[in-house]
């Protein structure tokens, strides 16, 4: 067994790899590389080579992969600075709460229109799937353009930023609808709960945590061991993802908090100069974060893309660009260009194929809440949205001169 287990991580890795560095030199997210790098391996046994078969329900890679996702949502809670969240504005909390309304709206609509036989919440799911922005991507993409410190990039990334929030909040609604039977009469009763358990979760790990973690970070300095602070970050995290899988939230949501907790933990002070707490973590999600996304591809099941499938990825991407469009509406900020707001906040990226991913593993009324096919027009929705804001953003906004590429936005760490 172990020996399989190694061939199949050692082929997932290089295929991750060549994928996210195919991508990038095409101008691409890596993400966009790995997901692709999955689906081709997935395809490879209805071509007679059956090497690649089973890998995508391998328990222990499920597991890693489980675990690179985990990951990833502490990278973004570590690169979150609630502070400057604060200073963004009316606008960006506007665009935002738009940006997920909107989408999710859309979505349910076409969920009700072409799977007229799934249920409520399976629309709602593919509604919800469709509301978070990718702040990974929008901000690459304006870094490179040199625009992340205009007013324009700095909404967007705030928007995004807190769009991620709300779209968490979102996703731990839908995992307790669903565990709760959200198909009765007691629906709305069931997502007041949940929604303000979700939002109980993350205040009370956010008070607790930011009380706590400088004092235990501080104490477990003195033990003056060799990796002592990463370790303590990495149980962390661990820690608040079971924690939020016990109240039945999804662990991300618990990842995320920790992220958001030692945010403020002086990591490279109380280790002695040493690197930040995101660049030790580096290397390790640099292996499991690609992971998640190959084993993403391969669960694609390219069968089961027939017509029906086809056509419900193309109005799913449809209702994911044009709902984030009514984002522009919300833009306050006098001489901000809102067409370029909207713009920005269409990629999907990891977020949305982390909705996809948990919607497999829900049932409603003792069906999947996601089907094959469902699925794979997730699937096809993230590869659309994330290829056409890059081209998108370039044509709308141009380029800046390099010095502007310096500045943050607002919520972002610098790269």
């Amino acid at each position: 067994m172990i020996a399989h287990l190694l061939l199949s991580l050692a082929l997932l890795l290089t295929a991750a790899k060549l994928g996210g560095v195919l991508a990038v030199r095409l101008g691409q997210p890596a993400v966009l590389g790995e997901l692709v790098a999955g689906i081709a391996l997935g395809a490879l046994p209805a071509l007679g080579l059956h090497g690649a078969a089973g890998l995508a329900h391998d328990p222990v890679l499920e597991a890693l992969a489980e675990l690179g996702v985990i990951l990833l949502l502490f990278e973004v809670g570590l690169s979150t600075r609630l502070a400057e969240l604060v200073k963004v504005g009316a606008s960006a909390f506007l665009v935002a709460c738009i940006g997920v309304v909107a989408p999710m709206a859309l979505g349910y609509g076409v969920g009700a229109w072409l799977l007229p036989g799934a249920s409520p919440l399976a629309h709602l799911f593919l509604g919800a799937a469709l509301s978070a922005t990718s702040v990974g991507i929008t901000a690459r993409v304006l870094r490179d353009m040199g625009r992340i410190g205009s007013p324009a990039g700095q909404i967007i990334l705030g928007a995004a930023v807190i769009d991620d929030v709300l779209g968490l909040l979102v996703l731990a609604v839908m995992v307790g609808l669903a565990g709760g039977g959200g198909d009765g009469a007691g629906t709305w009763t069931v997502l007041a709960l949940v929604g303000a358990k979700a939002v109980g979760f993350l205040g009370a790990a956010l008070v607790a945590g930011r009380w706590a973690a400088p004092r235990l970070f501080a104490v477990a300095a003195r033990l003056r061991a060799q990796g002592v602070l990463f370790t303590l970050a990495l149980a962390v995290c661990l820690a608040l993802s079971w924690a939020a899988s016990a109240v039945e939230l999804a662990p991300i949501v618990g990842a995320f908090a920790a992220g958001l907790v030692l945010e403020g933990v002086p990591f490279a002070e109380l280790s002695g100069g040493e690197e930040r707490l995101e660049e030790r973590l580096t290397p390790l999600a640099a292996v499991l974060v690609p992971l998640f996304f190959v084993r993403m591809g391969l669960a694609v099941d390219l069968g089961a893309l027939g017509t029906g499938s086809l056509a419900l990825a193309g109005a799913l991407s449809v209702a994911a660009i044009v709902g984030k469009q009514a984002c522009a509406l919300a833009v306050v900020t006098p001489g901000v260009d809102r067409l370029a707001v909207g713009l920005g906040m269409i990629p999907r990226g990891e977020v949305g194929l982390i909705f996809a991913n948990i919607g497999l593993s829900l049932t409603a009324g003792g069906r999947p809440l996601l089907g094959p096919g469902a699925f794979a027009a997730i699937v096809a929705m993230v590869l659309v949205t994330t290829l056409v804001t890059p081209p998108l953003l370039r044509w709308r906004m141009g380029s800046a001169p390099a010095a502007a590429a310096v500045r943050p936005g607002p919520g972002v760490r610098a790269a």
